[in-house]
């Protein structure tokens, strides 16, 4: 009867399903959330984290900025993604599940021994091992693309996008907030970074316990069809012609690049180390431009036939391309400002690592954590093209923040006291001053990028399809990659080239090309959007 409340009807079948589905779809959004954690784990460990570690090493800003280099394994992840779509490591668990726990073992083992490194005794050690700990994370994070994009609804992207997030925000709390408090001396407990990276090793051990024994298993979906000695050889055919490149890059183009240019910088004003650096990087640019081709050359010749099949999918789809474009563009001024932020305050400004832990690690990494889940909710209202326009405009404007606390230094706004503490797990053994600019423009910066990010992970999963979803995933997210690990060496230069104020500027605009390009994708855009308020149905 219309007056009955509705605990007091009795459950029809109907009402059973519709629970069960709602209980099924938490369960698929905790999920993501905690292979979030996973993978923003090891995401610091070789990003900001990592750079804290060389600066109080004594490593100057363009060295680090070249360092920014072990992330390469995160912009190529696309070329061994088509073997973790056709293989299974351990067919009782699944495709997608056998390759995360076996990636988060070698993770740990990975952490355990660039924990043992000296990076100021052997740099080039050093950097082999985290450039290896940085390929077995974008591999990990490979299959958690994956496996997230089979396993959400279409209309749980939003959502599962905003608490993917959330989860790998919390990891880079701990392993970059927490972990600069730990390793601060005076203020925080004194630990040593190699200490920071043996408990990390321990956290994902743990990480590959619960995914052997907690993620629900996938409806076992059909693999690419391809001879699988053709995708091997295809794999090894495209390392090869890596290493090919990288031979003439070292010994013909680079050479070539100093000699063509060491006349034009001689009379530049620059430091000779600078220079060096400049020339460093145009030899870069220039060997990526003969070993790309080269490698899809031996795709080809190779017949890496899931690779092949997998991109020749999604460059069927109208306006590939552009959508590429709009991948790198839409994040590249928000990464050209962040790539080199933790030297930038900690050696720049001169904050310490406590305060710079605080604020910058554990109080903007909560706001960004708000800012995704704002932006998942507002995503419900707005639809995916409009959150992305408004929280792409918002990414802009707060690099502004960071020119103007680079003209204004420290002490230009009334500033707060963090009373000492004791949470067991992390202490800070003194009261620490915060200046009030840092937090401002650090709560904006990560308010905004939270949002902006939420959007970005919901429209790279309307992008994918299912039966190659490691493939498409991981190429559309090595491409998002492109400004988090390309621009490090140019950051490190250019920021030493013409100051800091200037480089913040270059970055705002660099943000720029992306929101007319959305705005010129709007119809295409808005034909992945999920009708807001359409029921999570299975």
């Amino acid at each position: 009867m219309p007056g009955h409340s509705l605990l007091t009807r009795p459950l029809s079948g109907a009402g059973i399903a519709g629970s069960d589905r709602r209980s099924a779809g938490m369960v698929r959004l905790l999920v993501v959330g905690l292979l979030g954690f996973a993978s923003g784990l090891p995401l610091a460990l070789v990003g900001q984290a990592l750079q804290a570690w060389l600066a109080t090493e004594g490593l100057d800003i363009a060295a680090i900025g070249f360092l920014s280099l072990v992330g390469l394994p995160y912009t190529f992840k696309f070329l061994w993604a088509p073997l973790m779509d056709r293989f299974e490591v351990f067919a009782a668990l699944g495709r997608r599940r056998g390759w995360l726990v076996l990636t988060q073992l070698l993770l740990a083992g990975a952490l355990a021994l660039l924990s043992l490194l000296n990076p100021a005794a052997g740099l080039q050690a050093f950097a082999l091992v985290a450039l290896v700990v940085a390929f077995l994370s974008a591999s990990q994070d490979v299959v958690i693309d994956a496996y997230r994009t089979d396993l959400l609804k279409p209309a749980e992207r939003g959502l599962g996008s905003s608490l993917t997030v959330l989860g790998y925000r919390l990891a880079m709390i701990l392993s970059g907030g927490v972990a600069m408090i730990w390793t601060d001396a005076q203020a925080g407990s004194g630990w040593s970074w190699p200490q920071v990276y043996r408990l990390m090793a321990l956290l994902m051990a743990g990480a590959a316990l619960l995914s052997l024994l907690c993620l629900p298993r996938l409806v076992k979906a059909a693999a690419p069809s391809s001879v699988a000695r053709h995708d091997v050889l295809g794999f090894l055919a495209v390392i090869a012609a890596a290493l090919v490149g990288y031979g003439v890059t070292r010994l013909a183009l680079a050479p070539l690049v100093d000699a063509l240019l060491a006349p034009l910088l001689a009379h530049s004003g620059l430091a000779a180390a600078l220079q060096a650096r400049w020339v460093d990087l145009l030899g870069l640019l220039l060997g990526m431009t003969f070993t790309l081709p080269l490698a899809a050359w031996a795709a080809r010749r190779a017949r890496f036939e899931t690779l092949l099949n997998g991109l020749a999918s999604y460059f069927a789809r109208p306006g590939a391309v552009a959508f590429l474009a709009f991948i790198v563009l839409y994040k590249l001024g928000d990464a050209f400002a962040g790539a080199l932020m933790t030297p930038f305050l900690l050696k720049a400004m001169a904050f310490s690592s406590a305060e710079v832990g605080v604020v910058n690690k554990v109080i903007g990494l909560w706001l960004t954590i708000g800012g995704a889940l704002l932006g998942g909710a507002l995503m419900l209202r707005l639809g995916l093209w409009r959150a992305l326009m408004l929280f792409g405009v918002l990414q802009a404007v707060s690099n502004l923040g960071f020119w103007w606390l680079a003209l204004h230094g420290q002490g230009s706004l009334p500033g707060l006291l963090i009373p000492a503490f004791d949470w067991g797990f992390v202490q800070l053994r003194q009261a620490t001053p915060v200046d009030g600019g840092l937090l401002g423009v650090i709560a904006f910066e990560n308010l905004s990028g939270g949002m902006g990010t939420a959007a970005f992970v919901a429209f790279l999963m309307g992008l994918t399809q299912s039966r190659f979803s490691a493939t498409q995933f991981a190429l559309l997210s090595a491409f998002a990659s492109v400004g988090r690990v390309w621009v490090g060496p140019l950051a490190g230069v250019l920021a030493e080239s013409i100051g800091w104020p200037a480089f913040f500027i270059v970055s705002t605009v660099l943000a720029l090309p992306a929101l007319g390009l959305l705005w010129w994708l709007r119809a295409a855009v808005r034909l992945l959007e999920v009708v807001p308020g359409a029921p999570l149905e299975d």
